[in-house]
């Protein structure tokens, strides 16, 4: 059991709620709070842990100065589905923060910041990777619209690969910048789905995350070729606890686009960066359910990891609602 250091200052955790829209939540949801220590002892909260608050500030919590300060925060509401993070680190020195977002339960995409127009003034280029391929603008314009009212999981899915991608720094570049095309239809890999799409990308890519493997940035994936057949390499961010970029590459499939020797390479999101959990889990279940990673986890996921690291938002065209 751990212990709380003698002499030291009480610690405090702030916890902001925020909706599906990444806007903080709305003043009168009643959200229930529970926080476990690094030894999963329960803490004691006021209210019993209810509050009618988007910023929760928790105080007198115990200093341990161990794997105790190592806490679990978890938000729950009636007609919402629970979110939460851990470890949450506390210190004497500065309250701990963690943003939590909650979403309602079977949300709905919202679409309406993600028109054609729109796309094309964004700094991420979701508009060319969109386009390419199609044989003018009208009809890359009339293939997003498609996607976009019968196919919105896809779409969403789209949207958070790239925008988790444009906040990758390999070596040199970020990947968007060797993608050169989505696959759309095709015999063996088929076109965008709710969990991944397959895009032909310049062949320096795979070496550029190669390098950034060496550097701590990727871990390569065992076995490869049982959970992505055809696949010849693969790797998976590790900068966050879940929600981390795989790339995977399709090297003996190849073709010259743009005058760039290419293979195809397959991103997706994990939830989870853990192997044993990804494979209990995630890829278990879903292999036994038939169900596909949910694009709307891996958006909560993926929000939540980067605010806590501090990085830029995670700000896909789409919010959930």
């Amino acid at each position: 059991m751990a212990t709380p250091a003698t002499g030291l200052r009480p610690c405090a955790i702030t916890v902001n709620i925020f909706s599906g829209a990444r806007t903080p939540m709305p003043p009168g949801l009643e959200v229930l709070l529970t926080l476990r220590n690094g030894a999963q002892a329960e803490t004691p909260l006021p209210n019993n842990g209810f509050f009618r608050a988007s910023t929760i500030n928790i105080e007198a919590l115990p200093f341990f100065d161990n794997f105790g300060d190592n806490y679990a925060v978890v938000a729950s509401a009636d007609g919402y589905s629970q979110a939460g993070f851990t470890p949450v680190t506390v210190s004497p020195l500065a309250p701990a923060v963690v943003d939590l977002m909650l979403l309602r339960k079977d949300p709905s995409f919202n679409f309406n910041n993600a028109q054609w127009g729109s796309l094309q003034q964004n700094p991420i280029p979701y508009a060319r990777l969109l386009a390419a391929g199609a044989a003018n603008e009208a009809a890359a314009e009339d293939r997003y619209t498609q996607l976009m009212e019968t196919q919105s999981p896809v779409l969403a899915c789209f949207f958070n690969l790239v925008t988790a991608m444009s906040q990758i720094h390999l070596p040199s570049l970020t990947p968007l910048d060797y993608i050169q095309e989505l696959i759309w239809d095709n015999s063996d890999l088929q076109g965008p789905k709710q969990d991944r799409f397959f895009a032909w990308a310049d062949a320096k890519m795979a070496d550029q995350v190669a390098l950034a493997a060496a550097h701590g940035e990727f871990a390569p994936e065992v076995g490869t070729a049982l959970l992505h057949p055809g696949a010849t390499r693969s790797w998976k961010q590790v900068q966050f606890g879940e929600a981390n970029v795989q790339l995977t590459f399709h090297e003996n499939q190849r073709q010259t686009m743009n005058g760039i020797d290419c293979v195809v390479v397959e991103p997706d999101i994990d939830y989870y960066k853990d192997l044993l959990a990804h494979a209990v889990l995630e890829v278990i279940p879903n292999g036994v359910t038939g169900t596909l990673t949910d694009p709307r986890v891996v958006y909560v996921l993926r929000w939540i990891a980067g605010r806590h690291a501090g990085i830029a938002d995670f700000d896909p065209p789409y919010i959930l609602q």
